[in-house]
């Protein structure tokens, strides 16, 4: 049987006990995690979205939570034995600034991938070569982060390890996520997008594109998806009925303002120093 079916299986069907060739089955689809033979989600070209969720590798994540003990796992730290921290050698080319980070066994890092303490990784993300996570940033369980991009302070992108069904958080390759950011359940956001500071993303909340007039919203079936090259920043509409409108309110309403030009480019660029 296949590695996918031998995951279904075990996950669908749980024993009374877990034994030493479970437990093997489960050290090789945390391996292929470590170096990105397996994801989360991946693309998919004939998708709505450019991307379809991969369930049983959800279910081999969650798997090893079954499988896993509760150690010490040194000092005060106590967790599943199956999720230990991940061990990175300089061979791997990745980049972990002393200070108090931590990436999780079951993740893949690419080569070149910077992380400013103190900033996390968790199970099941995916961060591909050149990006940086900044400090206080947060890379939730199966995240998708593209190539070359900078997840700027404090910004926290969410994962969606549950429900096994449910697409993750995708960031595709060359995106800006500015400072204090928050990308949750249900978007996907394209190349070479930029996300100005404090902007909030997720499924429930429509994003308004003045410059094409067009409103994008998730659907039952679709994420919230954010177009290639958009610049969005956090923006209002004001509530027009009813007492919001006599009290005045407005509720939070993402803009996208425009879309990447050279003097974007040049505002935003990256320093290779840095690297």
């Amino acid at each position: 049987m296949s590695l996918q079916s031998d995951i279904e299986s075990l996950f669908d069907h749980p024993p009374a006990g877990y034994t030493a060739e479970h437990r093997e089955l489960f050290a090789a689809f945390l391996d292929l995690l470590n170096k990105g033979q397996v994801r989360s989600a991946e693309p998919d070209a004939g998708g709505a979205s450019g991307w379809r969720v991969n369930s049983w590798v959800k279910k081999g994540i969650l798997l090893g939570f079954r499988l896993g003990g509760i150690v010490e796992m040194g000092g005060q730290f106590f967790d599943k034995s199956t999720y230990p921290l991940r061990q990175i050698s300089v061979s791997d080319g990745v980049r972990v600034v002393p200070g108090g980070s931590s990436i999780r066994e079951g993740c893949y890092v690419g080569r070149g991938v910077t992380c400013m303490p103190p900033m996390y990784i968790n199970v099941g993300a995916y961060v591909d070569d050149g990006t940086m996570v900044d400090s206080h940033a947060l890379i939730g369980s199966c995240a998708q982060i593209g190539k070359r991009c900078h997840i700027s302070a404090a910004s926290q992108i969410g994962g969606v390890l549950e429900p096994v069904g449910a697409i993750p958080v995708i960031i595709e390759d060359d995106v800006l996520v500015g400072g204090n950011c928050g990308v949750y359940e249900g978007t996907v956001v394209k190349k070479r997008a930029v996300l100005g500071t404090g902007t909030i993303l997720n499924r429930s909340t429509p994003v308004h594109d003045l410059v094409r007039g067009q409103v994008y919203s998730a659907t039952d079936t679709e994420p919230l998806v954010i177009p290639e090259e958009a610049v969005v920043v956090p923006g209002s509409r004001a509530v027009k009925s009813g007492v919001g409108k006599e009290w005045g309110i407005s509720l939070y309403a993402p803009v996208i303002v425009k879309y990447r030009n050279a003097g974007t480019d040049a505002k935003i660029q990256l320093e290779d120093l840095l690297r």
